[in-house]
């Protein structure tokens, strides 16, 4: 699947070392847990900021991507855009970028949750996915990013330090509510991983992905959870567009392009919190297909050939950012 002299954590160390010098610039925390666990808080108890976001995405991507603040078009009511590129999409979007690693400790209310992105998840090697692309990493150090608002529990932090083999002090995580500054531009720096994700589903196969590149608006937090997590997912939903590159038969290409856009899914049409809601707050009863992005452009190597489909839809945009 990808060239196995490729360490994805090799690559993100100095990006991670660089974040926590730079820290006060950025309005991070860093601070080190008991066990030697480094923790870089990125808008919990700091403000964090959209440059840090941005830093975060690039770890997120394994140091294999390019994020990008872009102005969006003249017509565009929401000014700015992310654009997001790499050379090696597969690796660097579902081998680091997706957040496929289930973090839980204990049960209840004083419970903690949260899916891991990052590097690190190519040293645990605890996903399927991983053995599909036929990769895994090592390295003597690494870094996950969790989208949450709280610290995780010491004894979840060991284990994350001893699934990925590496002793504690040599662990950094990242933390990235979803309401703050830096957690909304890390989850709409993941359009094109959600394009990858969706042609996976697909069936699409991940040795036909050659190159992509992605842009969606930067989406105004918000406070309450539910309505920063539905923002995010409608940044991507209702005002990305990604181009994929693929080799292979053009027409394995023009039906990718024509099932891949988010409005291929019934359950498209309204802002991602209502239908969040509606669905009993429960990701695995909403339609799949849905997550995906709003306008997507497929080019076949093979022929030449490009094939478009999907819309962006700025009505539901506008409902969902105010």
């Amino acid at each position: 699947m990808t060239d196995m002299i490729i360490s994805i954590n090799q690559l993100t160390a100095p990006l991670v070392e660089r974040l926590v010098e730079e820290a006060p610039q950025l309005r991070l925390a860093v601070a080190r847990q008991d066990n030697g666990v480094r923790i870089v808080d990125a808008g919990i108890q700091v403000a964090g900021g959209i440059e840090a976001g941005r830093r975060i995405a690039e770890i997120c991507l394994g140091g294999l991507g390019r994020v990008s603040l872009v102005p969006a078009g003249a017509d565009a009511a929401w000014a700015w855009e992310l654009a997001v590129s790499t050379a090696q999409p597969v690796l660097a979007c579902l081998g680091s970028q997706y957040a496929g690693w289930i973090l839980v400790h204990g049960e209840g209310k004083g419970s903690f949750f949260a899916m891991g992105s990052g590097p690190g998840r190519a040293l645990a090697y605890k996903e399927e996915l991983f053995r599909e692309m036929g990769y895994r990493d090592t390295a003597a150090s690494t870094c996950l990013v969790l989208e949450t608002d709280k610290t995780p529990p010491l004894p979840l932090l060991d284990k994350i330090a001893d699934q990925c083999g590496i002793p504690p002090e040599s662990l950094t995580l990242i933390l990235t509510p979803t309401s703050s500054l830096a957690g909304s531009v890390q989850v709409v720096a993941r359009v094109l991983e959600v394009a990858l994700h969706k042609a996976h589903f697909l069936g699409f196969p991940l040795d036909h992905i050659v190159d992509g590149m992605g842009t969606a608006p930067v989406c105004p937090p918000a406070p309450d959870f539910l309505t920063a997590m539905g923002r995010t997912n409608d940044a991507i939903l209702f005002g990305s567009r990604v181009h994929l590159f693929v080799s292979g038969e053009q027409a394995a290409a023009e039906d990718l392009a024509r099932r891949l856009p988010s409005e291929a899914s019934a359950d498209y049409g309204q802002p991602f919190a209502q239908v969040f809601k509606a669905a009993d707050h429960d990701f695995y009863k909403i339609d799949p297909l849905l997550f995906a992005p709003a306008q997507v452009t497929v080019t076949c190597l093979t022929t030449g050939r490009s094939f478009r489909a999907g819309q962006l839809n700025a009505d539901l945009l506008e409902r969902s950012f105010t």
